[in-house]
């Protein structure tokens, strides 16, 4: 069988900044080719992409991530039914989970004095499609002589396990209480690393007391000081796509389309938003390398093992991702069926030679028929 992978490389370069920082502040890293880089983890570039599918999907094609599912499907089942109250829609919903097998916890900030309702005992992924039909199903058991027996009759499972959104066939679902209602993430994301070896720095900073600067008979002192660490760095970026698990997941060829174009959209545009205030670090990448393969996914981090040294970093990153590229094409059967290469500037002009220059909406719009055309018939 034929099979349908998109890769996504990029490279970019980010100025100070610190997007992705540990527990005690400092920017996230990583050691790699036995230097220490600058890294943005998977999870900070994916919830910045989840955060940009807003402006490129409808409402009704994405999902909602949350422990407080009672409350979120009270208020949808109390938006269809006014006429039940928000305590019998929280009842519903709680007998609804109950019958789907995802077991329920009291919240933390539930008290005596202000009860709240109870939350599923970790993140759960709904779509909002799968929030409605659930709905449906607990104002039809309203009407019923015995709610619960009507819905476990309604197999209220099966209503979590269809109609997936466009971000949950991407980056999949585990429940941990109904392993049947887990969804195989369509999509995998590398961490970001740094093409070389970084330091961090520190900005040691004052803040001034304003009111307290305008009295004269006050000390010129500041009204506090601190550091911030930060780190500046060019990044190589990956991320892959299975197309046909995708495509199962959501049942439609169109629908894996959209997800695609949105998701190569999304990832080249969006960015981690860690002390965006105080560094102002939004840049656009230097160069997107969009691949459709047949084989499997290639990430070509490879070509930074050896940390780049010296200046022109950019210059010198772009050459060795379009060699280390066709090498691992040449000696491993994996060359692309297509590839679009978006970029600005000299720099990265190397990279020319692996596929067709475009601009990113050409890019998107040709990878997207692409994949519709290879999907053939409706999933």
């Amino acid at each position: 069988m034929t099979r349908t992978i998109v890769d996504f490389n990029i490279l970019q370069t980010v100025p100070p900044s610190n997007l992705n920082r540990d527990d005690t502040g400092s920017p996230k890293s990583a050691v790699y080719g036995g230097v220490r880089r600058a890294r943005v983890s998977s999870q900070a570039w994916k919830r910045a992409t989840r955060v940009a599918f807003a402006d490129l999907l409808d409402d009704s094609e994405l999902g909602l991530r949350t422990k407080r599912v009672v409350e979120l499907l009270g208020d949808r089942i109390v938006a269809k039914a006014p006429q039940i109250t928000i305590e019998r829609a929280q009842e519903l919903a709680g007998l609804a989970f109950g019958a789907a097998g995802i077991k329920l916890a009291a919240s933390g900030k539930s008290t005596q004095e202000n009860p709240l309702p109870g939350e599923s005992r970790y993140l759960l992924f709904l779509s909002d499609l799968q929030i409605d039909h659930v709905a449906e199903l607990c104002v039809a058991a309203d009407a019923a002589d015995d709610p619960k027996v009507s819905l476990k009759s309604a197999d209220v499972k099966n209503a979590l396990d269809t109609r997936h959104s466009i971000d949950l066939a991407l980056f999949g679902r585990m429940v941990a209480d109904a392993s049947d209602l887990n969804v195989d993430a369509a999509c995998q994301v590398a961490h970001a690393l740094s093409v070389h070896a970084v330091d961090t720095e520190f900005d040691y900073f004052t803040a001034v007391d304003d009111h307290k600067a305008a009295d004269d008979a006050e000390d010129a002192g500041a009204g506090m000081i601190g550091t911030v660490e930060f780190n500046s760095s060019t990044l190589y970026r990956y991320a892959t796509i299975d197309v046909d698990l995708l495509a199962k997941n959501l049942g439609d060829r169109v629908a894996s389309r959209r997800a695609v174009e949105a998701f190569a959209r999304a990832f080249a545009l969006s960015m981690p938003s860690g002390k965006q205030n105080t560094f102002a670090n939004r840049t656009v990448p230097d160069a997107v390398v969009i691949s459709i393969r047949e084989s499997q996914p290639v990430n070509l981090v490879g070509a930074f093992e050896e940390a780049v040294v010296g200046d022109q970093r950019l210059q010198r990153a772009g050459d060795r991702l379009a060699a280390h590229a066709r090498e691992i094409d040449e000696n491993f059967g994996t060359t692309p069926v297509a590839t679009w290469i978006v970029r600005s500037g000299e720099a990265t002009e190397a990279l020319d030679a692996l596929g067709d220059r475009v601009s990113l909406t050409e890019a998107v719009e040709a990878l997207g028929a692409a994949v519709e055309e290879r999907l053939g018939t409706d999933a």
